[in-house]
């Protein structure tokens, strides 16, 4: 039975280094909000947003009646030197949520995203010389599969890749070479609708390409329009989430009906997340959060 859940990146709690850092949300308010707005579950945001406390942390997720089930863990995968750093970061996100009683939590890798400059200012239009070589791809690969294999034989979590613009995986084709490069029974797929448009691609595709790799799925909308004009104006990826190139769901070109059928189709029976990334400050997150659970509600979830 497919579960609706929704993130703190909704409400402008986001991994990046930003100014608008001071801006953000409390967790309490976020969680109190996801409940109210009729979610049943959450992620758990950047480290140190929600309580690193095993106990504080089950109490806080409990109480509001929610569950939690993953983990955003981005690390610089192209870096060889930076893997042993990212599989500590991920082991002590694993340990978190295995200690707090979420031992079917996901560990949800990304690239670190926003990191490069380049990748940062072209997202959304990224072209194949902006890519990772053949022997960076190797690189990216091995360090994904590390984090994923450790955090498994450690403590039994499993591990999804996160697409993600503005990383080194963002387009259809860098999505495919890392599928290719890695093991299927390690390292599933987190398909991200939005980002999958932004990135030039159809979701649909996606869910037939890797109907069996997709363990993990985020909804997000992707305005077309918003994109155009953040390119007009040579924006970057912070650009485009300021002119709300992820809206409200339905409101984009991402068909989510389509979607719902062929996930149901194939037999998905795990969580869906909301995720509409909004900066710190933007918006009324909770109004969207209880707009987008109605859409789903259309959907027939």
């Amino acid at each position: 039975m497919i579960k609706i859940a929704n993130a703190p990146c909704s409400w402008g709690a986001l991994e990046f280094d930003l100014e608008e850092k001071s801006e953000e949300i409390g967790f309490e308010q976020v969680l109190d909000e996801i409940k109210e707005t009729g979610y049943i579950g959450t992620e758990l945001g950047d480290w140190g947003y929600m309580p690193t406390d095993p106990g504080l942390l089950r109490k806080e997720i409990e109480k509001r009646g929610l569950e939690l089930l993953g983990a955003f863990v981005p690390v610089d995968l192209a870096d060889g030197d930076t893997h042993e750093a990212g599989v500590d970061t991920a082991l002590k996100v694993a340990q978190l949520m295995y200690r707090a009683g979420y031992k079917n939590a996901f560990i949800v890798l990304a690239d670190d995203n926003g990191s490069v400059p380049n990748r940062t200012q072209y997202a959304g239009r990224i072209t194949p010389e902006m890519g990772l070589s053949e022997k960076q791809w190797k690189v990216y690969a091995a360090g994904a599969e590390k984090v994923a294999k450790v955090v498994k034989e450690k403590y039994g979590l499993r591990t999804v890749f996160h697409h993600h613009c503005a990383g080194y995986v963002e387009t259809p084709q860098e999505i495919d070479t890392l599928m290719a490069l890695t093991n299927p029974e390690l390292l599933g797929l987190c398909l991200d609708m939005g980002h999958y448009a932004f990135g030039g691609g159809n979701p649909i595709d996606a869910i037939m390409k890797y109907s069996d790799r997709i363990w993990h799925v985020h909804f997000k909308d992707y305005d077309p329009e918003a994109a155009r004009l953040s390119r007009q104006e040579n924006g970057d990826y912070f650009d485009a989430l300021k002119k709300g190139v992820f809206c409200e769901l339905g409101k984009g070109m991402v068909d989510f009906n389509a979607i719902v059928k062929l996930l149901n189709d194939k037999g998905y029976g795990d969580w869906i997340v909301v995720e509409q990334d909004i900066l710190p400050g933007m918006g009324e997150p909770k109004k969207c959060a209880q707009s987008n659970r109605d859409y789903i509600r259309t959907l027939g979830l």
